[in-house]
This record gives structure tokens, C-alpha cells and sequence, in this order.
């Protein structure tokens, strides 16, 4: 609003000298954007440590939405009963340490071009964490991230596996294999052969058959490697063993894993028993083992994971964890019609 004074006028009306009201209409104004100074800086100090509680809450809000908002992708090598054990556990572990992001779980079918390619589609997603079952599905992963936190689990040798990045850790399947090998003989006080039965083509078996090998001949058994490559060759294999073996162990192997059922009738034909590695297999008509629980080594790394996701821990200040305690699981439906000595866990 422009407001005009005619000056002369107003000091004729009332009586003043019109420099002097000129003087203290200027004082006015003056005094005026003084105090409108002195306001402006009383609105800013007031405004700044609201800005910051209000900054603040935003903050701790954003970051509660970030934990709801984390995704955790899963690749699973292949469907069997080890391998869903520890799926399980991991995700029953999670929710048990109150993980509320998503779970996005695909299974490869066996197949490694699958494994690439749901390896391909997390890291494209920016999955916040991956956990990788069984070794083939961990190996996928490495070969396309080294930033993104891989856990792997059933993985019984990362080293010998190739995942040594910083960005992996996890939990090993290692079994007991000396308590295993001493098995046999505690059910089989006789058995002088030892057949070693596993696919060729997983590096983990491979190295879990030579611990076998060597655990084998130092109590006194005759120890002989047997594989296979593909699932069909499996039952000419365990035939070929007849006469040959008094017992059969195999070590973790997904393939074996998948194919138990198979392995073990066709060996009873034989009269011959399957001292396996994972618990899971002694209802497939295993004859016993010295367990490891698959379904515990999930929730085991569930607790790596939620470390890193809260941002504790790195996977390269995690070491690879196993599994402490094991225990002895017996088929005693199998244990008899092979007529073998009972023994007690």
C-alpha cells in the first residue's frame, strides 16, 4: 500500500514545523525496522531446533521404513530334505529375531544355468543380502557380485569351493566324518570293505570322500571310491558294489541326498548298509549317522544375517561357523532286518 503525507497541510492543521515532522516520521520507520530485525531473528532461532526435531524424526522414520523395506533373496540349489531344513531354519531363525523386510526364494531345479540366472535377477533387484544353499548356487553368485553380503549354508568347504571373496561368509555342513567311519564298525563289527559312494561332480563330496578314505583306513577298513555323474547311473552303481563293500557311506551330496531312496533299496538287496551324513536320509532307509541338523545351521545363519543387516557385522569380519553338536540317529527297522548290533546314542 503506497500511503502519500501532504506534509505542508498536516503541519498547518496541526501546527507543526514540516522538517521537524519529516524528523519524526523517520525515527517512526526506523524504529520500526528495527524491531521487525529483532523479530526476524527471534523467528530464526526458534525455527532452527524445530527444523531439527523435525529433521530428526523424519530420519528415525526413514530408517524404520529402510527395515521394513529390506530384501533378502534365497537361491536354492535343489529341492531335498537337507536343503529345505536349512531353508527353513534361516527363515524361521529371521522372523524369531524379528526381521520384517521380504523373503524372495527360488529354487534352481539342479540346474546351474538357473542358478545364474536367479543370481542375475537379485543382484539386478539389489537384493540387501543373498543367501546361496548348497555350493553350486554360492558359486553362481560370486562369479557376478563381490559387494552384495552373499551367506551360503550346506556349503562344506568354502576355500576348496572358491568362495573366499569379502563378501561372502556363512555356516559349513562339515560332518563328523571320523564318528561316522567308526559307525560301521560299532554296527558292523566284521566289516572289512568300505565302499565311498558320491556324484563327481560336486567338490564338496569329492573332499569329504577323502577325509572318508583316510578315517576308513585308520581303523582298519578297506576303503574304495565309487561315483556317479547323473542320477540314472546311480542304481548300475550301488549293483556293482554287491560282493565287493560290507558297507556303504556316503557324504553330503545333493545328489546322493535326492536319490537315497533309490541307494538304499537297492543296496538292503545286497544285504548291505548305508551309513549316511545327514539325518534327514535315515527315513529314505539310511541305516544310521551321526547327524548333522540342517534345520539348526539355518537359524545359525540366520543370526550372521541379521547381523549384517543391522549393521553389526561385515562378511568379511564374520568367519565360517559350524555346527557344534551332533547326534547319533539310527533306522532301527533297517538295523534289524540287516541283523546289525545295536548300538545306543
Amino acid at each position: 500500500m503506497n500511503l502519500k503525507i501532504n506534509f505542508k497541510s498536516y503541519a498547518l492543521v496541526y501546527g507543526y514545523d514540516t522538517y521537524y515532522l519529516r524528523h519524526e516520521i523517520l525515527l517512526f520507520v526506523i524504529k520500526i525496522r528495527l524491531r521487525r530485525i529483532n523479530m526476524k531473528k527471534i523467528f530464526w532461532w526458534l525455527l532452527m531446533p524445530s527444523c531439527l526435531i523435525i529433521f530428526t524424526l523424519m530420519w528415525q522414520s526413514l530408517k524404520k521404513s529402510d527395515k521394513k523395506d529390506l530384501k533378502i533373496g534365497i537361491i536354492q540349489y535343489v529341492e531335498h530334505e537337507a536343503l529345505d531344513a536349512s531353508r527353513k531354519g534361516f527363515i524361521d531363525g529371521l522372523n524369531e529375531l524379528g526381521f520384517s523386510g521380504k523373503i524372495d526364494y527360488k529354487n534352481a531345479q539342479a540346474d546351474q544355468a538357473n542358478c545364474t540366472l536367479i543370481a542375475n535377477q537379485f543382484v539386478s533387484e539389489e537384493a540387501d543380502l543373498i543367501l546361496a544353499i548348497a555350493t553350486p548356487a554360492a558359486q553362481s553368485l560370486a562369479a557376478i557380485t563381490s559387494s552384495i553380503p552373499i551367506l551360503g549354508t550346506a556349503i562344506t568347504d568354502f576355500q576348496e569351493a572358491g568362495l573366499t571373496q569379502s563378501n561372502i561368509t556363512g555356516t559349513s555342513d562339515l560332518a563328523p566324518i571320523s564318528k561316522q567311519i567308526h559307525l560301521v564298525k560299532e554296527l558292523k563289527p566284521n566289516a572289512k570293505k568300505i565302499g565311498i559312494l558320491f556324484s563327481s561332480s560336486e567338490a564338496n563330496s569329492k573332499y569329504q570322500a577323502q577325509i572318508a578314505f583316510e578315517e576308513a583306513q585308520k581303523i582298519g577298513l578297506s576303503p574304495q571310491i565309487f561315483t556317479f555323474s547323473q542320477m540314472t547311473e546311480i542304481q548300475q552303481v550301488v549293483e556293482s558294489m554287491f560282493g565287493k563293500v560290507d558297507a556303504i557311506y556316503t557324504p553330503t551330496d545333493n545328489m546322493v541326498a535326492s536319490n537315497m531312496q533309490v541307494i538304499s533299496k537297492t543296496a538292503m538287496q545286497g544285504n548291505i548298509p548305508v551309513i549316511c551324513s545327514e539325518v534327514n536320509l535315515i527315513s529314505k532307509g539310511a541305516v544310521g549317522t551321526f547327524a548333522m541338523d540342517y534345520y539348526e545351521l539355518g537359524k545359525q545363519t540366520a543370526n550372521q544375517a541379521f547381523e549384517i543387516l543391522e549393521g553389526k557385522n561385515y562378511p568379511e569380519n564374520m568367519p565360517i561357523q559350524y555346527l557344534e553338536n551332533v547326534k547319533l540317529a539310527l533306522n532301527t527297522e533297517v538295523t534289524k532286518k540287516l541283523n546289525l548290533k545295536e548300538t545306543s546314542p
